[in-house]
C-alpha cells in the first residue's frame, strides 16, 4: 500500500479501424479497436515514483478490464512492475527485436506465431527493471504457477522466471546488444529452458537487425531454434517501411517453418496508415498445402 501526493490522472487510446486476412482461405474481415486505458501517477513522501494502468477493453472475455499493472520505484533504484494481467517478461519482450514499419513477420498468418520462441506473459507477473548504467540494463521477471498459454506447444506447470541485459555502448552510436533466457518445468518430469540474442544497429535512416533464438525440452527433438533478420528504412519522417525473414528449425526433424514479410506505415499529423503482408510457408513443420498461407493487414489510426 502507498500513499501517494499530487495524483495526476490521465486516459490514453485510440481509434483505429483494420482490414485483415490470415490466409488465402479466409475472407477478409473488418474491425476495430476496442479499448482505452486509464491511468494515475505521483510521488509518495519517500520520494517513490508509483503509478498505476487499468485498460479497459471489449474484447476482455470475463471482465471490462484487460491489461492492468502497478509500477513503482526510482531513478535511481529501478522499476518494478507487477502485472495482474497482460504482464511482459523479459522473453517475451524480446520474442521479435528486428525492426519493422507495423508487425513482426510472422503475424497475421493464423497459426504462424504457436512455435515462436518467446517465453511467458500474462498475468500475475512481476518484473525489475534496473537503471541504465554505462548504457547497460538488467531485467528480471517471474510469474507464478498460474496456467498460462503454452510456449511452443508445451503447457508449464511450475513457477516461470527470466532475466536478461541489454547493452547500447557509449562509445557506438546507435547499437544495442541484448540476451535474455528463462527456465520453467513443462512437465513433472521435463524441465524447459530458453534464451535469445540480438544485436540491432541504426545508422541514419537504416536499421538492421539479427536475432537467434532456443528452446530446449529435454531431447533433440524438442529442441527448437530460430533465426529473424530484419531491415528498415525511414524514407521520410512521416513514411518507413521494412522486411523481415524469420524461420524455425524444429529438432523433431520436420521441415523448417520460414516466414518473410513486408510492412510500412504513414504518419500524418494525429493520423497514421499502415499495413503488412506477410507469407509463413510450412506452420508448424507441417508439409501440407494447408500450411503454406499469406496474410495481411492494413489500419487506419486515430492517436488522441
Amino acid at each position: 500500500a502507498f500513499s501517494v501526493n499530487a495524483v495526476e490522472t490521465s486516459i490514453s487510446g485510440g481509434a483505429t479501424m483494420y482490414m485483415s486476412s490470415g490466409a488465402e482461405s479466409t475472407a477478409t474481415g473488418l474491425s476495430m479497436s476496442d479499448s482505452i486505458t486509464f491511468s494515475a501517477s505521483g510521488e509518495t513522501d519517500g520520494g517513490i515514483d508509483i503509478s498505476i494502468s487499468l485498460e479497459l477493453d471489449g474484447d476482455a472475455a470475463n471482465d471490462v478490464l484487460d491489461s492492468k499493472s502497478i509500477k513503482f520505484g526510482t531513478a535511481e533504484m529501478g522499476t518494478v512492475t507487477f502485472s495482474g494481467h497482460g504482464g511482459s517478461s523479459v522473453m517475451s519482450g524480446m520474442d521479435d527485436k528486428t525492426p519493422n514499419a507495423y508487425e513482426e513477420v510472422w503475424d497475421g498468418v493464423t497459426g504462424a506465431d504457436a512455435s515462436v520462441i518467446g517465453g511467458y506473459a500474462g498475468n500475475n507477473l512481476v518484473r525489475y527493471d534496473s537503471p541504465a548504467m554505462s548504457g547497460v540494463q538488467l531485467h528480471i521477471a517471474y510469474q507464478d504457477a498460474g496456467t498460462d498459454s503454452a510456449v511452443a506447444g508445451s503447457e508449464k506447470v511450475s513457477t516461470y522466471s527470466d532475466f536478461g541485459v541489454t547493452i547500447s555502448p557509449e562509445m557506438v552510436d546507435g547499437l544495442e546488444l541484448g540476451y535474455a533466457a528463462g527456465s520453467y518445468d513443462a512437465s513433472a518430469t521435463t524441465s524447459g529452458d530458453e534464451n535469445t540474442m540480438y544485436a540491432k544497429y541504426a545508422f541514419g535512416s537504416v536499421t538492421v537487425a539479427y536475432q537467434t533464438s532456443e528452446i530446449d525440452l529435454g531431447t533433440a527433438a524438442t529442441t527448437d531454434e530460430s533465426e529473424a533478420f530484419g531491415i528498415s528504412y525511414a524514407i521520410s519522417d512521416n513514411l518507413s517501411v521494412s522486411y523481415g525473414t524469420h524461420t524455425i528449425d524444429f529438432g523433431s526433424g520436420t521441415t523448417d517453418q520460414e516466414a518473410e514479410g513486408f510492412s510500412a506505415s504513414y504518419t500524418m499529423g494525429g493520423m497514421t496508415i499502415a499495413g503488412m503482408q506477410n507469407k509463413v510457408d510450412n506452420i508448424d513443420g507441417a508439409t501440407t498445402a494447408a500450411a503454406d498461407k499469406e496474410g495481411y493487414e492494413i489500419s487506419l489510426s486515430f492517436a488522441f
